[in-house]
């Protein structure tokens, strides 16, 4: 994974020899060929948090996969992903960058063959965990080169409000490929594909991509490794694990304990550490804090819009996979679209408004939702909720991530870098988490009491509430007359859940607008 310096990192910028273009290419054109194969390889992990998702339904039937197996063949991926981006980000920054890019992608690869290939759903956790060190070894060298190769502050601010568009379009178009593999091959599919697309990543690194590291060597932080990446695996477990066994469980709240003391050893490590992972100082910079809240409220919103909106259209709107998944293409486009307008904006008017506004804009979108109905059409409030907060996130994730990566020394762009891919994936996680606790805790009560009338059998109740897609099945054993009062009754629980996780990424999201107008400076101090 290590890589040779070929050029020494001073004055806030890469010495020529660390961006010689090959020899036919101006620099100005390599710079931006580089950032296409950053993209390509940003687009292809973040698009495997949302790909699987619709692929629930078949490996619940071919790997005979219950619902606590289902729900982790999503969450190893999350896990190992977070846990790893602190560390992985930092060993980026001293062994080189342009490696860690080049190891992530063949093992990204590698480990997809791996869950194509699986036959039983532990081998399918499994695999998803590797390919989750294989993602925490691409996603921070991402945004790391790219500071580096963008010295310039307006261009970089642009190639970054490009990068943050791709983060958002990978979001929404998971489900959108995801459901097109599914309706025409067989569920492996869905991780073949990013065999060939990590090919042209590697090859294309190979060809485009500078050699860039900190050249500072110093002793290596092990202890802030270990303790950064355990506590995260702690908290994100807990996260994860809190809305199925209960948030006040004892594992949950140990889990959740642990990491918290693990977390307060690595602040207290770091302050006295000779050469720590990471200043932990950093978070008095009211820009980089502020902004990294700005990007953790948007992603929790963002996920846990998206884990309601998937199954509203199939289950509600008996939509196909492949039909919700293209339902959420203008999200895309409208997140890609507005994401380097933002930058511009943000030059003008300053990053406050820009990234306040955007998180106000996504809070609307999210009370819009929160309106829509079982019969709602696609082409009115269902439509116009996404693109509101579509707009919103690419207002936000920019300009912010511009905020935090110009808050700190482009020698330790892997590290910042991870601080922002952490609070991404902690943030969406957390969102998936909450607002589906919240869905659950009003959906089955209210379909218990709404069938109680019914007089069906006990079980049949049980299993019904459990998901709108156990209840489907239980309809199907149903008389005709009962089972069509019963589909309502389960409609009108859903949607009931639908608004209040709906209004509880409405509060996320406002909180978040309201803490950057209070604390997020507009400019970088000069």
């Amino acid at each position: 994974m290590s890589d040779t310096t070929t050029g020494e990192i001073h004055s806030g910028a890469l010495a020529p020899s660390m961006d010689v273009p090959a020899p036919s290419a101006a620099p100005s054109t390599r710079r931006w060929w580089v950032l296409a194969v950053l993209c390509l390889s940003l687009f292809l992990v973040v698009v495997d948090n949302t790909i699987v998702n619709v692929a629930l339904p078949t490996l619940s039937t071919d790997l005979n996969a219950g619902t606590t197996e289902l729900q982790w063949i999503v969450d190893a991926y999350t896990l190992v992903f977070a846990a790893l981006l602190l560390a992985f980000g930092h060993l980026g920054d001293r062994f080189g960058r342009k490696g860690a890019l080049q190891l992530g992608m063949v093992l990204f690869a590698l480990t997809s063959v791996l869950a194509a290939l699986s036959a039983t759903s532990g081998q399918l956790v499994s695999a998803r965990a590797l390919m989750g060190i294989g993602a925490a070894l691409v996603f921070p060298a991402t945004l790391a080169i790219l500071v580096n190769v963008f010295t310039d502050r307006k261009e970089r601010a642009a190639a970054i409000g490009i990068w943050s568009g791709v983060t958002g379009l990978a979001v929404a178009l998971g489900p959108v490929s995801g459901g097109y593999l599914l309706e025409h091959f067989w569920w492996g599919s869905i991780f073949l594909v990013n065999v060939p697309i990590a090919v042209v990543a590697i090859l294309g690194a190979a060809w485009f991509v500078p050699t860039s590291r900190d050249p500072d060597t110093r002793a290596m932080d092990w202890w802030g490794l270990i303790t950064s990446a355990a506590a995260v695996a702690l908290l994100v477990w807990a996260i994860i694990e809190g809305p199925r066994v209960g948030w006040t469980s004892t594992e949950v709240l140990l889990a959740g304990g642990f990491a918290l003391a693990l977390l307060s050893v690595f602040i207290l490590w770091e302050r006295r550490c000779r050469h720590p992972l990471l200043d932990v100082s950093i978070f008095s910079n009211l820009r980089f804090s502020a902004a990294s809240g700005a990007v953790a409220a948007a992603f929790f919103g963002l996920f846990g819009f998206i884990f309601l909106i998937t199954q509203f259209m199939q289950l509600v709107q008996g939509y196909s996979p492949l039909e919700a998944g293209l339902r959420t293409v203008p999200f895309a486009l409208a997140t890609a679209l507005t994401a380097p307008i933002a930058i511009a904006l943000m030059h003008r008017v300053g990053s406050t408004l820009v990234v306040g506004g955007g998180l106000l804009l996504m809070s609307a979108g999210f009370l819009l939702a929160s309106r829509i109905e079982a019969d709602s059409d696609y082409f009115g409030i269902v439509l116009a909720s996404m693109v509101v907060m579509a707009v919103g996130l690419g207002l936000t994730t920019g300009p912010a991530t511009e905020s935090i990566m110009g808050a700190l020394p482009e020698a330790k762009a892997g590290v910042g870098s991870a601080v922002n891919d952490t609070t991404r994936e902690l943030g969406g996680t957390l969102g998936v988490a909450l607002v589906g606790s919240v869905f659950a805790s009003v959906y089955a009560p209210k379909l218990r009491e709404a069938v109680a009338p019914l007089g069906l059998p006990q079980r049949v109740q049980d299993a019904a509430a459990e998901s709108m897609g156990s209840a489907l099945v239980v309809v199907q054993q149903l008389p005709r007359g009962v089972a069509d009062e019963f589909i309502h009754m389960a409609q009108r629980a859903f949607m009931d859940g639908f608004t209040r996780g709906s209004l509880v990424a409405a509060a996320a999201t406002l909180i978040g607008g309201i803490a950057v107008f209070l604390f997020l400076p507009a400019r970088h101090a000069e």
